[in-house]
């Protein structure tokens, strides 16, 4: 019992003997003295008490400077049973004019911190080699014309170690600005002194003529400092904000210039080049051709690439794909690509020129118009393979003329077949007195009667959906049909109906649009075209029988 209560004693005299917290000083101090013009400076205001935070007033430091973020920490030390309380605040300050500045006393609970005497030095009197954190911002030029890309390349520099932060992009007034590719980090020696470098850059498109201001970018976070903490014998890294700004920039924007003609593209640089499968010497009636058209240009949007106007001859038709815009980096500088794939289809045989392709653009260096050109191209087309070919014509006279000494023989034949001719159609005169001669009441077909094969290949090809092969199909069944070759603009034309489902087939085959496509429409259109009767060359023998 005796033991109990002199435990219970112990402990009541121990936390008699802890004192009873009370705020009684506040110290303010700067992390660098002088300061410099518009770069941020740390105050930190250190109360030994455990305080709310809001009862910290800064309003007053709004006179001669820019209040940035503020951080608050608090901490509790025990030493030889004496217990400590501590309450901290960083504030980020930027001072807003050169000179002596004092910043001012801050009150907490009645108790006040005593003022700082500041010395603030413009920015380009204080050497960056000096300074543990700093931004760079430098721009490609400082003249430039509506649309012309710029670009503004950040650096900010590090001597301390960064434990977050975040990078503000520059802010221009009346222009598009995005940024291109992706950080890099590096190291750098400035003054002797070695750096941590991120590099980022943006690009600046101005929308308007005029003078065109940017608000520089920015750095906003947290670097980790070695601070030696009272009272110990380690030193610790400690959280410390920081903030930096780059200067301001104006640029010159000129307006497109009167002397320009054509769609305003401005670049450093404009080039066309075409891609081509094959170095074919000819190609066939209905055979696709590929070709593919890049337009290149350096130190430009890919956004400003004009559409490329492309003209062909009526007899080759063009079935174009969506254009493809990219933008890469090349010898460290920008390059922006159009890529233009299309399908020519020749629809005739022949020689074709396909036009020379031009694209205007404005050379800001020597502020002149200048011309990229694709030179024009000459293809020779023929006719299919899979048609078969018209029908040779023979010449009587030159056979005949040839062969002269047949004609006595060929002339004994011919009187001999008149002869029995005579006798039959006597003989058929006589069976009966009512006979006569009969005629067929079944229709008959304009169709030749030779064309079954023809039009059963194209019922499997449109059995099997292939456009391509539908195509040359028709071809085949109408060579057949008219006994010499016929193009695809031929065969439209005999009926609006040919003309409507070749359209669709050479869409189909041709275009990346792809759509549905009814190939019943196909034989259909195909049995309801005009079949004239093929005029056949007859034998001069056919001229001796008598009708």
């Amino acid at each position: 019992m005796l033991i109990r209560q002199l435990t219970l004693l112990a402990f009541i005299t121990l936390f008699a003997s802890f004192p009873t917290f009370a705020l009684t000083s506040i110290e303010a101090s700067v992390d660098r003295n002088p300061a410099v013009e518009g770069q941020y400076l740390v105050l930190s205001i250190e109360a030994d008490d455990d305080v709310s935070t809001g009862k910290l007033d800064t309003s007053a430091l709004l006179k001669d400077f820019i209040v940035g973020r503020t951080s608050v920490s608090r901490n509790t030390q025990i030493v030889n049973f004496d217990a400590s309380r501590k309450t901290t605040w960083q504030v980020l300050l930027a001072p807003l004019r050169a000179g002596n500045v004092q910043i001012p006393a801050l009150t907490i609970d009645g108790v006040s911190s005593a003022p700082i005497s500041l010395t603030v030095v413009t920015a380009n009197s204080q050497p960056e080699q000096m300074e543990s954190l700093f931004i760079r911002g430098t721009l490609s030029t400082d003249e430039a014309y509506v649309g012309q890309m710029i670009t503004y390349k950040v650096k900010l520099y590090l001597a301390v170690d960064l434990q977050r932060g975040v990078l503000s992009a520059p802010t221009p007034d009346g222009a598009q600005i995005k940024q291109l590719g992706e950080d890099i980090d590096k190291n750098e020696i400035v003054d002797g002194k070695r750096y941590r470098v991120i590099e980022r850059t943006y690009s600046i498109i101005a929308d308007q003529p005029g003078e065109l201001t940017i608000d520089g970018a920015g750095f906003s976070g947290d670097v980790l400092v070695q601070s030696s903490r009272r009272g110990g014998m380690f030193a610790f890294n400690e959280s410390k904000p920081m903030q930096a700004k780059a200067p301001k920039s104006v640029i010159l924007i000129n307006p497109i210039p009167n002397e320009f003609h054509g769609e305003w593209l401005v670049s450093d640089l404009v080039a066309l080049n075409e891609d081509w499968p094959i170095e074919a010497q000819e190609y066939e009636v209905g055979t696709p051709i590929t070709r593919t058209i890049n337009l290149l240009a350096s130190n430009t949007d890919e956004t400003s690439l004009p559409e490329l106007t492309i003209q062909l001859p009526a007899d080759l038709k063009n079935y174009p794909e969506k254009s493809v815009r990219k933008t890469f980096l090349r010898d460290k500088q920008m390059v922006s690509q159009l890529t233009q794939t299309l399908a020519i289809v020749p629809t005739k045989a022949g020689t074709y020129t396909l036009p020379e392709i031009r694209v205007p653009w404005w050379n800001p260096f020597t502020k002149k118009q200048e011309l990229a050109s694709l030179p024009a191209r000459t293809i020779k087309v023929v006719a299919s393979q899979n048609v078969e070919s018209e029908l040779p014509v023979v010449d009587f006279e030159s056979e005949t003329s040839s062969n002269s000494g047949l004609w006595p023989w060929l002339t004994l034949l011919f009187a001999t077949l008149w002869i029995v001719t005579l006798v039959l159609w006597r003989k058929a005169l006589t069976q009966t007195g009512t006979n006569k001669l009969k005629v067929s009441n079944e229709p008959t077909s304009n169709a030749p009667k030779n064309t079954g094969s023809a039009f059963q290949k194209l019922e499997a090809a449109c059995h099997e959906k292939d456009a391509g092969k539908v195509l040359s199909a028709l071809q085949t069944y109408f060579g057949d049909t008219y006994k010499k070759t016929l193009t695809l603009n031929e065969i439209a034309g005999l009926s609006d109906a040919l003309n409507s489902v070749i359209n669709e087939l050479q869409v189909s085959a041709f275009s990346r649009n792809k759509s549905e496509l009814d190939y019943a429409l196909v034989l259909s259109a195909v049995k309801s075209a005009p079949h004239h009767q093929v005029h056949k060359t007859h034998s001069p023998l056919a001229q001796l029988n008598p009708r």
